[in-house]
């Protein structure tokens, strides 16, 4: 078959990837899970590997709910009363009642007036942060924010942008009194949970910083965060890094469903005027389909887990795992950044040896995430384990032998 000269473009470019090291190749497929059974947490099926069962250190699902049974009957029961599908977009026809119940729940949840439920937590940045933006708005950003909060602040051209250094609050301030008179309004945005690191925001001298120049602007300063690896993972009762910081003054929280709470979609709370206002304006949730009643459903039962006494004993034994992980890993003689988030980045400094534990990990039956150059800066590589509440001692303590024998080759 004839090369066209774009896929001769393209695939110069895949070469560059490939050169540079980004290039992320074939996904593993997961083919089959093995339920917990004895001192063993789930294992892991992936295609290619036949029978070899794998222990999943890089999943977002913090607390082990996409495999509970109730949030698993929630979903089934969904979607036998409402079907497989939305069918439309939320204006037209495709609001269910599941929805609106769980919008409520999430309201209730973040102590909000509102909240506004989006296909993904990409999509619910990329859809909020465009229409509060315009020729009068000056942005303010963390230099690790995430990449929905990076391209969102593209598409929505805002007047000034200002990019403050990681979790320096003196440097934001700077950023705010050097926007004086230059623009009616400042947005500060910053994730809650920094995904690459684990560490979390300051949210409280963020929203006491962003209320002390509030007068100083017509419009205000106003805050929003990403808090998609925060809710439901972190704080006393799962409320993300607002709870964990005791923080004020925060006006929008952006999370996901797909993580902690193990379904699909993600979502905005905030004032009732603010989500009014993003629901006739954002375009991310007014040109696609919501999550299925079915998600929604799952979704539903899943917070009502975390906000009961069975989610409160999930996040104290997910805190419990982590400090045993990383009390291991320290033990070892092991680099880590420490924090109370079940991210624990184990710092190795250097491509290659990244790569090649990785490569050990996989051998030994872990799956775990290798961050290297140019996705974390040169001397930040690393490997991110992410430990959940459905791991088991004897899952930590096999992992830290495996990265025992490593670190004696």
């Amino acid at each position: 078959m004839t090369v066209t000269p774009l896929e001769n473009l393209l695939q110069q470019k895949l070469d560059k990837l490939k050169a540079t090291g980004v290039c992320k190749g074939r996904e593993k497929v997961i083919t089959g899970i093995k339920p917990a059974e004895g001192k063993n947490g789930p294992r892991y099926f992936l295609a290619g590997y036949g029978e070899k069962a794998f222990l999943r250190l890089n999943s977002n699902s913090y607390l082990g709910l996409s495999l509970e049974a109730e949030v698993i009957a929630a979903e089934e029961a969904a979607a036998r009363q409402f079907g497989a599908g939305p069918g439309a977009v939320r204006f037209i026809s495709g609001t269910y009642s599941p929805h609106v119940e769980l919008e409520k729940k999430l309201a209730v949840f973040h102590k909000r007036e509102a909240a506004m439920i989006f296909s993904s937590a990409y999509a619910a940045v990329m859809g909020v942060i465009t229409p509060l933006i315009d020729d009068e708005t000056i942005i303010i950003s963390d230099e690790l924010n995430h990449n929905c909060i990076i391209n969102a602040i593209r598409l929505a051209r805002p007047k000034e942008k200002h990019i403050y250094r990681h979790l320096d609050m003196a440097d934001m301030e700077e950023k705010i009194r050097k926007s004086l008179g230059r623009g009616r309004r400042v947005l500060i945005v910053t994730d809650g949970i920094f995904s690459m690191r684990g560490d979390c925001a300051p949210l409280d001298a963020i929203g006491a910083i962003a209320a002390r120049y509030k007068p100083q602007f017509e419009d205000g300063v106003n805050t929003l965060v990403d808090d998609s690896h925060g809710v439901g993972a972190f704080g006393q009762t799962g409320r993300g890094t607002e709870e964990y910081t005791r923080a004020q003054g925060i006006d929008m929280i952006v999370a996901t469903l797909g993580k902690a709470l193990g379904v699909n979609g993600g979502y905005i709370v905030s004032s009732a005027t603010i989500v009014e206002y993003l629901r006739e304006t954002a375009p991310f949730y007014i040109y696609s389909n919501p999550i299925t009643p079915a998600e929604a459903g799952a979704a539903i039962k899943a917070l009502e887990i975390i906000d009961s006494e069975q989610g409160k004993q999930l996040l104290e034994r997910l805190r419990r795992l982590t400090r045993r992980f990383e009390r291991g890993l320290v033990d070892l003689g092991y680099e880590i950044i420490a924090s109370e988030h079940p991210i624990v980045p184990l710092m190795i400094r250097d491509t290659r040896k990244t790569s090649q534990l990785v490569d050990y990990l996989t051998a030994g039956g872990i799956l775990a995430t290798g961050l290297n150059y140019p996705v974390v800066p040169k001397g930040d590589e690393e490997i991110r384990f992410q430990i959940a509440a459905d791991h088991t001692e004897g899952d930590i303590d096999y992992v830290l032998e495996v990265l025992k024998r490593f670190k004696g080759q």
